[in-house]
């Protein structure tokens, strides 16, 4: 194995090493399946309309992804920084046309994995059906958190949960897109700021 290519997926193999340790083949085979890729700040992932046709993991940078509604409104679902996965679920599991964009907010990189590769990975290595399994069911629970703070949380109290969940996000994430995750208006938002900060 190429020491470059390994050492290029050794932080997803620390990630997947923190569900279940990994054997040295299993570790070598990630990096025939996934694949680097670097994008601009501003370069698309996924366009609304196309099938999402991998799953990614970010080495470095800052993703989006988001929905445009018929009144061309912009609504942010995911960030992901860093360690973290950004893809469109629905869309790459059916193979069917997206309703979302995933974009770069920063000059990025990431290792991508396809369907096919995903599905080989999960056949010749069982461990990963596991792993990805506790990580689809951890990715569930957080999902369903947050439905449940839209419909019982005010805004403010949405806020105050983003701001401890996620400070690093503060740095490299504008108010305007901040807002749109929490459904609420960038004026609104700074409403709030101002009276959490006098108070």
């Amino acid at each position: 194995m190429n020491p470059t290519k390994t050492t290029c997926i050794q932080p997803l193999i620390d990630y997947f090493s923190k569900y279940i340790p990994l054997e040295k083949e299993e570790e070598d085979f990630l990096a025939t399946v996934f694949k680097k890729r670097r994008l601009k700040r501003r370069q698309f992932v996924l366009q609304e309309g196309d099938v999402c046709k991998i799953t990614g993991f970010v080495l470095e940078g800052c993703f989006r992804m988001y929905m445009i509604d018929e009144n061309s409104k912009e609504h942010n679902l995911q960030f992901a920084i860093e360690n973290w996965w950004i893809v469109d679920l629905a869309s790459f599991t059916t193979e069917e046309p997206s309703q979302l964009y995933i974009e770069a907010m920063e000059n990025s990189v990431i290792l991508e994995i396809n369907r096919k590769d995903r599905l080989k990975l999960f056949e010749t290595h069982p461990k990963f059906n596991d792993i990805f399994r506790r990580m689809t069911e951890k990715a569930l629970v957080t999902h369903q958190k947050r439905v449940l703070r839209n419909i019982s949380a005010t805004a403010e109290e949405r806020y105050l949960v983003f701001i401890e969940k996620y400070p690093h996000f503060f740095n490299r994430i504008s108010n305007v897109q901040i807002a749109s995750y929490l459904g609420v208006t960038p004026e609104f938002l700074s409403t709030i700021r101002k009276r959490m900060a006098k108070s």
